[in-house]
């Protein structure tokens, strides 16, 4: 495994204590970690994935508009924030590794480290009433 960077292994202690279900990946956009309260929404442990690449978290939920269209990835929160670099926010509805489908919320922001280094994105989300 290759040594991460310690914006990111900081990001990922501090996610670790957080309520709020959190999602962390590294400037290629491969998944290093969500936290225990993202199990709960993404209906799977991450022990059991392990690290997965933007392709594969990107295409493997199912994610979809409020018409029940399939989100385009380039229109995704968390790779708005790998890919441009930049805060991106949207609802949508998720269906997890368990099958299940969530409305969720979420805002991907990219990870900037000192000097300005890009180091990955992390995404913060919740879920909400369904309609």
């Amino acid at each position: 495994m290759a040594q991460k960077e310690l914006e990111v292994i900081l990001a990922r202690q501090l996610t670790s204590y957080l309520s709020i279900p959190a999602f962390i990946v590294d400037p290629d956009g491969t998944l290093l970690f969500y936290n225990e309260a993202a199990e709960a929404v993404l209906g799977r442990r991450f022990g059991e994935t392990g690290e997965l690449a933007l392709a594969e978290w990107a295409n493997g939920f199912e994610q979809t508009d409020e018409s029940g269209a399939r989100l385009d990835p380039a229109d995704q929160p968390l790779v708005v924030a790998v890919t441009q670099r930049r805060p991106a926010h949207r609802q949508f509805w998720l269906r997890g590794f368990d099958g299940m489908r969530r409305h969720v919320e979420v805002t991907g922001l990219p990870l900037i480290g000192t000097g300005g280094r890009y180091v990955g994105a992390i995404a913060y989300f919740w879920t909400l009433p369904n309609a």
